[in-house]
Parts: structure tokens; sequence; C-alpha cells
């Protein structure tokens, strides 16, 4: 598997590097125990401990350390493992680190543990994306979502796929295997229970653009001319004051952008440079930058205090709110396919957040709680590959081909939905998967 090896000790920072209170360093494989005791001092020696037991004693003289004992079979990686948990300055966590490369450990690669684990039967390649997607999760949505999947949501589902694929499979392999001579009663294909696999196939792969909005996002961009508002509404969305509010013109002359979140939805921020005509070089360069992004964004938000204020160059386009700002001082001019707000009074903002919502998820089905959705291309490659091929097998078997040819298609099915969990894989498919992980996972 590339650069992955299975038959060593391997280590790792499992925490973030930077100073802080604690840090976690993790370790596996066979002997890491043994090896790690001849270095550890404690009223308990290390090689005693059960499994999930912390031991408090020093280490090499480097910290006073917990130490947390996994037995073969027990922990994560489903091998021996130790987990350090020593103070968190940077220094120490260095010299800790340095110590267990020179011990003769090995830095461990990305994704490794987790590979680990799903080599030892501990997760399917589903828990193991999951793990990842948790990880990198922005909103609570998006967590949940993660959830369902490491829970074995998705790993029920798919082998339950599988198993009536392989009743469809056995009904054609059973009319297959009878001698031309022989009266056995023609079975025929199972045509209605294909559909049904199809249909549920076909529900999953629709929930991949769901999952992605959720986990990866939208970028918005707030765009108008200058002093319409567009930096307070940035500083109420990203609920921070970010961007400085100004009633001189052109305050902001470049682009500057933000995290935040609307309805469970991860967004990247954009507040822009006011859109006018400029003889400043400066001003002219920010203008044109935010320019540039409104190309790329997901949705704009264009802010004008006015109808005459408005662009019709940029509000056509089938992405664009036009937002009425300053509500409070200018009336609500608010009509189809717009929203008028104030930050001061806060008039219009929820509803705002509502039509941002409603826009980025046009086409898109709604993430409801505790609802299965998958959001890895690669499981969606996996379904659609499935999904092809036993709606070939039921064209093929209609056009009467011949239960040979209809039985390659149920068996690419089964394999592509076999990719999905790891029952059916490559060395390949496994150095894509574990190699996105971060280094201690």
């Amino acid at each position: 598997m590339g650069a992955y090896r299975t038959d060593d000790i391997i280590f790792a920072l499992a925490t973030p590097w930077g100073t802080g209170a604690l840090a976690v360093i993790r370790l596996s494989g066979d002997g890491c125990i043994q090896a790690l005791s001849q270095h550890f001092e404690s009223r308990t020696p290390l090689t005693e401990a059960q499994s999930g037991r912390a031991v408090y004693g020093n280490l090499a003289n480097l910290d006073r350390c917990v130490l947390t004992v996994y037995r073969d079979g027990h922990g994560y990686t489903g091998e021996e493992a130790v987990e350090i948990s020593c103070h968190g300055g940077l220094q120490t966590v260095k010299a800790i680190l340095e110590f267990l490369q020179r011990t003769g450990f090995r830095q461990a690669g990305r994704g490794e543990f987790t590979l680990r684990a799903f080599m030892h039967g501990k997760m399917d390649l589903t828990r193991s994306e999951a793990v990842a997607e948790l990880i990198d999760s922005r909103t609570q949505k998006s967590r949940n979502a993660s959830l369902q999947r490491l829970d074995g949501n998705l790993q029920r589902l798919i082998s339950n796929l599988r198993k009536d694929i392989l009743e469809i499979m056995a009904t054609v392999e059973v009319q297959l295997d009878y001698a031309e001579d022989e009266t056995e009663p023609d079975i025929g294909y199972p045509v209605e229970e294909t559909q049904a696999v199809i249909e549920t196939i076909d529900r999953l792969r629709r929930t991949y653009s769901t999952g992605k909005l959720y986990s990866e996002g939208a970028r918005i961009v707030l765009a108008g001319p200058v002093n319409a508002g567009k930096s307070s509404l940035f500083n109420y969305m990203l609920n921070e004051e970010r961007a400085i509010v100004s009633p001189v013109e052109g305050t902001t002359r470049d682009f500057i952008e933000g995290q935040c979140s609307i309805h469970g939805i991860p967004v990247r921020l954009y507040d822009t440079a006011g859109l006018r005509e400029s003889s400043d070089v400066i001003e002219e360069e920010g203008i044109r930058r935010s320019r540039s992004l409104l190309d790329a964004a997901d949705l704009i938000l264009y802010l004008a205090e006015t109808e005459k204020d408005i662009d019709p160059e940029i509000t056509k386009r089938p992405n664009c709110i036009v937002v009425f700002t300053k509500t409070d001082l200018k009336g609500n001019p608010e009509k189809k396919d717009s929203k008028g707000i104030s930050i001061v009074t806060g008039h219009g903002l929820e509803e705002l957040y509502s039509l941002i919502e409603e826009k980025l998820c046009e086409g898109v089905p709604a993430l409801d709680e505790g609802e299965l959705v998958i959001q890895s291309s690669r499981q969606k490659d996996c379904l659609d590959r499935a999904y092809d091929a036993l709606t070939a097998a039921i064209e093929h078997n209609s056009l009467g081909l011949g239960l040979d040819i209809v039985a390659v298609d149920v068996k690419e099915a089964l394999d592509a939905l076999g990719e999905i969990t790891g029952e059916v894989t490559t060395d390949d498919i496994l150095d894509s998967i574990f190699s996105r992980f971060c280094v201690g996972k």
C-alpha cells in the first residue's frame, strides 16, 4: 500500500501543534508497551497495566506523563497501542517526539492509525471516511451527518443492499447452472427486486449534493455601491467587528473574508469594495478584485439603499439576491426576489437568512435531522456505477441478451457497492482515502 506498512510501531502527535495545557501522542504496533516500559518509571510497571488503564510516571526524564495502555484487540487501531498525555509546551512535545524517533519508532503517515483500524476490522471504509469528515465538520448539521455515518448507518444500508443483490445474483446463477437438456422451469430475471434496489441506491446517491453543501459550504459575496451597508452586514453575519464601518465613502478598498454559518450551512463570506468609477489607483484595483469575486460566488448579495443604486448587470444573475439596506431610514422598497433589512433595528435579517438558505438549496434536498446523507465523491461514484450496472441488467434482460450477460452487470453492481465499505478494495483506493487524513488520525 504505497508508503504504508503495518508491521512496525508508529507514532504521531494527535493534538494540534501549538502550546496548550496537554498534548496527546499516539503509538500503535506490536511491542510498543514493552518498548516504552524500558524508559518509563512508575509505581505500576507499564507491562502489567490492563487494557484501558492509565499509568502516571516519568517518561525518559523528559516529562511527567500519563500513559494509557491498549492491549491487542482493543483501542482505536485494534492492535497494541499507547497514548501519551504530556504537558503541552512546544519544547516538551518536540523532545518526546524526537525521543520516540531515536528509540526506533516510525513517524506515522496521514491517516495511518485509521488505516490500521480498518485493516484490523475495527471499522469499514464508510466509518473511516466519516472520521475525517467529522474532524472537518464546520457546522452542527454537518457534524450530525458525519456521526450518522460513523455510527455505521451507511455501512448497514450498503450491506443490506449487497445482500439483496446477492439474492438476485443467486437467482440468475441457479438458472445458468442448469444444463440445457434439463427440464427445470425458467425462473426468469427478478426485475421487481432489482428495481427496488435501484430506487434505494438512487435516493442515497441524490443526497450527495446535500452532503456536499453542508460539508464544503458556499461562497457568498457582498457587493454593491459605496456606503450601502456591506461592511455593517458583514460584521453582523460574522458577529464580530471585522470590517471598518464609516459614513465616509470608499472605506473598504479591497475585499476581506470571514467564516460563518447560516442555518447549518458553512459560509465563506466576502466584503468587497464599493462599486463605482474611481480615479484612485488603489481603490480601482480593489474594485477590480471585487468584480472578479462575483464570478466565483455561489451567491451574491447585492446591497443598495434604493432602486436607482442597482446595477442590472449584476442583479440579473440567477444567483443574486437584492438587499435593500437602512430600511429604518429609507423605508422598505423590497419586491419579489429582494429583501429589505436594517442592521440598526434587526428588521428583515432573519428573513434574509431564510432566503439565503432557500437560494443555496435550490435543487438540493434539505438536510433533515437524522437523515442519512453522503458527502464523499468516492462513495457517490460507486453508487453511480452500481445504479448504472443494475439499470443495464434490466435493459439487457428485456432485450433478451441472455442471463450470462445480465450476470456480469449484477456482479459489477455488487463490486461497486463493496468498494464503498471496503469489502472489495485495492491498495490504490486505500492510499487515496487515507492520504487525505491528518497525521495522528
